[in-house]
């Protein structure tokens, strides 16, 4: 099921991962960075106000979403990873619930009605901003297609799961451990 997605023009979206800042927010000044403790990374630090622009993670809230024992897996539309295969899943916005930010996630990509059942795990690794916060979900209601930002969607058995086009880190640590719960582990690589 393909769905080009009219915003994509084949550059890359970093949203905000390791972006630079270069100008306080507070002021305009320039930041530098300076190690203001010797137990924590160095900060960016206003040269005219002292303001401390904290770089902190971004959190994903993603869902394993399974339709007739197969798992439910999308083609990303966007960069990063653009044309790999992962779950639903995307940022929080300010202020939502981790739970409904994944609810909402998998309708607005793969336009499926999903309840949370349990968390599986949260996943994060050094150096990378985000911080992928993974529910298993039973679906609810929806009828799977394409939607914003995926190219295409599938269902997969474990034996099927497209192992070398994952898009993430996470999608196959969270994919291996879904499999291993439900004692499919071996089926699936």
């Amino acid at each position: 099921m393909a769905h080009n997605h009219p915003l994509h023009d084949g550059s890359a979206h970093d949203h905000q991962h390791g972006q630079e800042f270069r100008f306080c927010p507070k002021c305009g000044g320039t930041l530098t960075r300076q190690r203001l403790k010797a137990t924590e990374p160095a900060r960016r630090v206003c040269e005219a106000c002292t303001f401390i622009f904290y770089d902190d993670p971004k959190v994903a809230a993603c869902t394993i979403p399974v339709l007739d024992d197969k798992i439910v897996l999308l083609k990303r539309g966007i960069e990063p990873s653009y044309g790999k295969w992962v779950f639903p899943g995307g940022f929080l916005d300010l202020g939502e619930r981790v739970e409904d930010a994944a609810i909402r996630e998998t309708w607005e990509e793969v336009n499926l009605k999903v309840a949370v059942t349990r968390l599986l795990n949260v996943y994060s690794y050094p150096g990378y901003p985000v911080i992928v916060v993974v529910y298993l979900a039973r679906v609810v209601g929806g009828q799977l297609q394409a939607m914003d930002e995926t190219l295409e969607v599938e269902t997969f058995a474990p034996a099927e799961i497209p192992w070398d086009d994952l898009a993430f880190p996470s999608t196959r640590d969270a994919l291996t451990e879904y499999l291993a719960l439900t004692g499919a582990g071996a089926a699936g690589r």
